[in-house]
């Protein structure tokens, strides 16, 4: 091990002195704590890269160095040492600029305590113990349950609690299980221990993935049976063969029969992350489970696959370890992973991103599940009042506010090569959305985004003006009925409330674009900021710098959140616009055809599709259109279809 020592970035170690060998590095701060673990091809131009232009780096990466004081390097052989020695590293040390991973909620098991003189079936949670056989994860605890009432038919194991069984043997008379034949009831020995043990071998076998041999097995007990003339043991096999094919009908056949896969999908924005793992046995899903993780440090899609790799089966039993894993992205050391989990399965692993076929299309399902589940984790991290609070707080710290900003106004900018252009304008108080009151403009100016920055921010707060003038500035209670209440409709007015704080997307120019606004209006009691998607930047109006909010911080967690739906807001009001523009372009080569008949005929129809099919008689029920009229747009439709 070699050691360089110092203080900020004088640790940098001497030129020539780090190896060109494959190993693993630890940056530490001033108290010695390990607060980044990496791994290296070459130890020397991967740690190089940290010193060179300290400027370019990304924020996150300039944060980990400004607190780091001090680096070490262990050389090591191959790559694949390379990739332990890191993963026994972040276990022991836990660095905080490490990327970890987290169950997105808590997931049960199936599990079978094979370490117990008489093993147990039962639904487990948390952390796993040794001497137990685990199958799922499963998304809900009745599918478990629904599933083992079913195979306790065929595989009677014990599912009694440690007291149940005790007080069964006591007084000599089993639970109700062992008198409907659905336990072989060992606790008054029905059955010997390794009967039992047998029985709950057998019934791991069947969750393993190795169903056929079972049920050929009973189908030739049944026949063999039933040429015996043993009609009612026959009946009974019959009916555990149909026990064992409805606990395979639930779960999903997805792939060739065979086929043990974990198929893992990835979901990501600039801050966080969610994986989804589909665990396929025998062609089926027999499991579930998802993680998120915050992203402490600027990683590729392929780098966040390895590290989930390495944690997810670094300490994975040799059984629990399938022949194939499934990913959307190779990670950079895709062959070294492969030996890694080969030797910890004691047999071939095979690591690939599918390409065609059912794999794909799996692939593409857990993929909308990952989505799916980013998408929960931001509604629920965002739904919570303490993080709320401290969120709005952080952003005032951030921003030099006098206090947090309650209403928060955040506006976007959607075009399509500078046609069809829109912005949004979404509205979060107390850090929940308001879409009541968000807005869509269809912006004039051609002139680039910054200019229709400052164009909506104008019309946004001249409304405000005006509608402020319009009620004389009175309260809500004053008899005249005026204020932000519309007394007629009973509703708030469009733009009659001013946010605390405005944020734009974009960087320092678009922040500079909509102050300029607000100067030339007059107001000077809202606050304005840019958040620049690529470095998750937030930029003050004028200041050459922008503003590094903390990776971990609540606050730009919530304007990341609310940018992110402003430009949702905005995207969805652009392709309404050009779909529109497209279905509309199609009739402009109809004579005697204006706007507000090609509106009424759209409306009516749907689309230019279904009025191309339609016949004269038809388009005449359209209000507005006559004979004449009809029979030119279907001569000039039917002349223009392929």
């Amino acid at each position: 091990m070699v050691r360089s020592t110092g203080s900020t970035l004088s640790f940098r170690p001497k030129p020539g002195s780090i190896p060109e060998s494959p190993g693993v590095y630890r940056f530490r701060d001033t108290h010695g704590r390990v607060i980044y673990v990496g791994k290296a091809k070459s130890l020397r131009q991967r740690l190089n890269s940290y010193f060179a232009d300290f400027s370019a780096l990304h924020p996150r990466t300039q944060s980990m160095l400004t607190t780091a004081a001090d680096v070490d390097w262990t050389v090591v052989g191959t790559e694949v040492e390379a990739l332990q020695l890191e993963y026994s590293w972040i276990k022991e040390f836990d660095p905080r600029f490490n990327v970890k991973y987290r169950d997105d909620k808590s997931y049960p098991y199936l599990a079978v305590t094979m370490g117990d003189d008489f093993p147990r079936v039962q639904v487990m949670r948390g952390a796993k113990r040794k001497g137990t056989r685990y199958f799922g994860p499963y998304s809900h605890a009745w599918a478990i349950r629904e599933t083992v009432d079913l195979l306790l038919r065929v595989f009677p194991v014990r599912t009694c609690s440690a007291g149940v069984f005790k007080r069964a043997g006591q007084i000599g008379r089993p639970c109700l299980l062992g008198y409907i034949d659905k336990c072989s009831a060992p606790c008054v020995g029905r059955v010997t221990p390794d009967e039992h043990r047998d029985l709950a071998e057998d019934f791991c076998d069947f969750m393993a993935g190795n169903t056929t041999r079972f049920i050929r097995r009973l189908e030739k007990e049944m026949r063999e049976a039933a040429a015996e003339q043993e009609y009612e043991r026959a009946a009974r096999l019959r009916d555990d063969i149909q026990a064992l094919q409805r606990a395979l009908e639930k779960q999903a056949v997805v792939l060739g029969e065979g086929t043990d896969a974990d198929v893992i999908a990835l979901a990501e924005d600039p801050l966080e992350a969610a994986v989804q793992v589909f665990y396929v046995r025998g062609g089926r899903i027999r499991g579930q489970r998802g993680w998120v993780v915050d992203k402490v440090e600027e990683t590729t899609p392929g780098e966040l696959v390895e590290q989930f790799l390495l944690q997810m089966y670094g300490e994975a039993s040799p059984d629990s370890l399938p022949r194939e894993v499934l990913v959307p992205h190779l990670p950079p050391d895709a062959e070294a992973v492969a030996e890694l989990l080969t030797e910890q399965r004691r047999s071939r692993v095979e690591v690939r991103v599918p390409q065609r076929g059912d794999k794909k299309s799996l692939m593409e399902t857990v993929e909308r599940n990952a989505k799916e589940s980013l998408a929960q984790h931001k509604i629920r991290r965002a739904s919570d009042l303490t993080t709320r609070s401290k969120a709005l707080q952080e952003i005032a710290d951030a921003l030099d506010l006098d206090q947090a900003p309650l209403r928060v106004e955040c506006y976007d900018v959607s075009h399509l090569q500078g046609e069809n252009v829109v912005a949004s304008m979404v509205v979060f108080e107390d850090g929940l959305a308001r879409k009541s009151e968000y807005r869509r403009f269809a912006v004039k100016t051609k002139e680039g985004d910054v200019a229709s920055i400052h164009e909506v921010i104008m019309r946004r707060f001249r409304r405000y003006l005006e509608e402020r003038s319009a009620t004389g500035e009175l309260a809500p209670d004053d008899d005249a009925g005026a204020g932000p209440i519309d007394p007629e409709t009973g509703k708030p007015r469009k733009f009659a409330y001013p946010p605390n704080l405005v944020v734009v997307d974009g960087a320092g120019p678009q922040a500079a674009a909509a102050q300029r606004a607000l100067d030339e209006l007059g107001i000077d009691d809202v606050a304005v900021c840019g958040l620049a998607k690529r470095l998750e930047e937030v930029w003050l109006p004028g200041d050459d710098q922008p503003v590094i909010m903390p990776r971990s911080s609540e606050g730009l967690y919530l304007l990341q959140r609310v940018r992110d739906e402003a430009h949702r807001f905005a995207i969805t009001y652009h392709r309404s616009k050009r779909s529109k523009t497209v279905k509309e372009s199609a009739l402009d080569g109809v004579p005697g055809l204006g706007p507000a008949r090609r509106q009424a005929l759209l409306k009516h129809f749907g689309s230019v599709k279904k009025l191309r099919e339609a016949t004269a008689d038809e388009i005449c029920a359209v209000p507005g259109i006559g004979p004449s009229i009809a029979e030119v747009i279907v001569s000039t439709l039917k002349g223009e279809s392929p």
